[in-house]
């Protein structure tokens, strides 16, 4: 056994279409920073991306792996749980970036919360307990 084993992580791998414009949203939008990335000649990306230390991935989608993004299934089957110290900053910079609101930010079931989709398809919900 390892004197350093390594911690279990769970971490979302976002299928996208246009990756490199993913990454470019997640930046302008949450704040997100590039951790490692790949651009392959086809222009395809797989990047690991962190929003103030909470990390995701997201990558092309791969029908031949059977990875399909949101766009190509109609809809998706994951939420995404932001939690943050200001939901209206976040949420009204996300929207600045180009998601589109599915509800405001309020007050529900002791959170402050908000919902947007992103260009891509992935539903965020931006929320802070109260």
């Amino acid at each position: 056994m390892s004197d350093n084993p390594i911690k279990p992580i769970i971490a979302p791998m976002l299928s996208v279409r246009r990756g490199a414009a993913a990454v470019d949203f997640y930046k302008a939008a949450f704040g997100a920073v590039e951790l490692f990335r790949i651009d392959d000649p086809d222009g395809n990306v797989v990047a690991h991306l962190s929003v103030d230390g909470a990390g995701f991935w997201l990558a092309d989608e791969s029908p031949e792996h059977q990875n399909f993004s949101p766009e190509t299934i109609g809809g998706g089957s994951v939420r995404m749980i932001l939690t943050v110290d200001d939901p209206d900053t976040v949420f009204d910079q996300a929207v600045a970036a180009g998601a589109e609101i599915v509800w405001r930010p309020a007050d529900s079931h002791g959170w402050g919360v908000g919902r947007v989709v992103d260009p891509f398809g992935h539903h965020w919900e931006i929320r802070k307990p109260l």
